[in-house]
């Protein structure tokens, strides 16, 4: 029998299709990377005792979305988020450095991270697209930007 902390950590660490003996494959690098970016928002580990009784950080996140994603967003993630604003809105109360997009960007990743952790493999957002919309939000952090040079 293994210790319960080993236990919750293979079975929130471990995508759906691996419990049920299914073959590696990029689908699961998609679902932890997903989880990962919920991790990363929330401040919350799949492991966290709240995730009690069916509760997962999937559907933790996914519950919040649309409008309600501010709520679950890691303390620290709001304390920066606080201190930025704070700091370019002195030099300009009407804007802030990126014209308030921060909450919008957070909820994308939410978006996306939901989308990344999917149960069913076929249901997960494409690597491609999940580029693709990281992109986006880069450019609306951070609109600009020195383009690279190439060799």
């Amino acid at each position: 029998m293994l210790p319960q902390l080993v236990y919750d950590t293979v079975k929130f660490s471990l995508t759906p299709e691996y419990g049920i003996g299914n073959e590696v494959s990029t689908y699961g690098d998609i679902y932890s990377y997903g989880v990962l970016l919920l991790e990363m928002v929330t401040g919350k580990r799949p492991t966290d005792s709240m995730f009690d009784g069916g509760l997962d950080l999937h559907n933790y996140a996914k519950m919040t979305l649309p409008d309600r994603v501010m709520q679950i967003v890691d303390p620290s993630l709001h304390s920066a988020i606080a201190s930025d604003e704070a700091t370019t809105s002195s030099h300009n109360p009407r804007h802030s450095r990126n014209g308030g997009k921060t909450e919008e960007c957070l909820k994308s990743l939410v978006e996306i991270g939901v989308a990344c952790s999917m149960e069913a493999p076929q249901d997960r957002m494409d690597m491609s697209e999940v580029v693709t919309e990281l992109h986006l939000l880069r450019d609306i952090l951070l609109p600009v930007r020195v383009p690279r040079q190439t060799a």
